[in-house]
């Protein structure tokens, strides 16, 4: 019985980019190699050999910025396409928690890229190549792609620069998610929910006069009989269920509390010190560890959100 999560961070949207990248890509199990090209210099002919004063030519000016992430620049130019490609997807006029969940994201995305290059990850010769290739033929063709980018706001060189940092961030998502083991500590729980703290302890007192709890349970939640399933800890929507249930022994059932919902009294049916996890439920742990390491991250990380970002 899947119930619902609760989980807490906020830096995980990963956007449309992110979702759409690995959308049609396949796997990351590579381990690249980055290939700089290398930069060669050529020395400059003078028809006359007689020195002559030159004038300094000005450097480049930098491209604004939207964010600094460790020393690494997120451009505005970027994230206004960002910000595009997402007002797109939702189809409505933004504001400006929008904004602020859209350069988070940049952010998270550029955090997990740094942690993957600090890992060793490395992009092999060929690999972007590939997977262009890849994403071009999936989406139709040279021609479909091209109209695909303009109508996305990406040109060739913003597309690549993208997608090889997704590639990264997501070598380093799955690391940190393969992390979750296949099994932990889990309890079988069955519930009394009620409304009411005058009913709820009625019931209590029918429990300590011996009155069976499965049976009152069936008679206060006839379709499940009040049953929980199996859960590890980080996946009830209701804290203090698992902090409650967690605390009691195999066939020990709990005093009333409360939550937002009503008021509760659970009876641990089973207890497993290793139960393997459903699909579900090492879904949301994996979600919860990648929560928590990024919260952490962000924390140890130099973050500069420059005002030309509209922050």
């Amino acid at each position: 019985m899947r119930m619902n999560v609760h989980f807490p961070g906020r830096y995980l949207w990963f956007g449309i980019l992110f979702l759409l990248l690995f959308a049609c890509s396949g796997g990351t199990d590579e381990t690249p190699t980055a290939s700089l090209p290398e930069v060669t210099t050529s020395p400059t002919l003078i028809a006359d050999p007689t020195p002559s004063y030159t004038p300094e030519q000005p450097s480049p000016t930098p491209a604004p910025l939207a964010a600094s992430v460790n020393g690494d620049g997120i451009t505005l130019a970027e994230f206004q396409a960002e910000l595009a490609r997402y007002q797109a997807a939702v189809g409505r006029e933004l504001v400006s928690d929008d904004e602020e969940l859209v350069l988070n994201d940049l952010i998270s995305i550029t955090l997990l890229a740094q942690s993957a290059d600090a890992d060793g990850f490395q992009l092999e010769e060929g690999t972007l190549e590939d997977r262009m290739d890849r994403v071009i033929s999936e989406s139709g063709g040279r021609e479909a792609f091209d109209e695909w980018m303009s109508a996305n706001h990406y040109d060739q060189d913003s597309f690549q620069v993208s997608l090889a940092r997704a590639i990264r961030a997501a070598w380093m998502r799955d690391k940190i998610t393969a992390g979750v083991p296949e099994a932990v500590e889990q309890v079988h729980v069955r519930q009394i929910l009620v409304i009411d703290l005058q009913e709820a302890n009625e019931i209590l007192q029918r429990l300590q006069a011996g009155a069976d709890f499965t049976t009152l349970a069936a008679e206060y939640n006839p379709t499940t009989g009040g049953d929980l399933g199996w859960f590890p800890r980080g996946y009830a929507l209701v804290p203090s269920v698992e902090e409650v249930a967690f605390t009691l022994d195999e066939g020990q059932y709990s005093e009333v509390f409360e939550s937002d919902i009503g008021y509760h009294i659970i009876l641990v049916l089973e207890r497993d010190p290793e139960r393997v996890l459903t699909p579900d439920a090492r879904l949301v742990l994996q979600e919860i560890a990648l929560h928590e390491w990024m919260a952490l991250k962000w924390e140890q990380s130099d973050i500069q959100i420059l005002p030309s970002s509209g922050e």
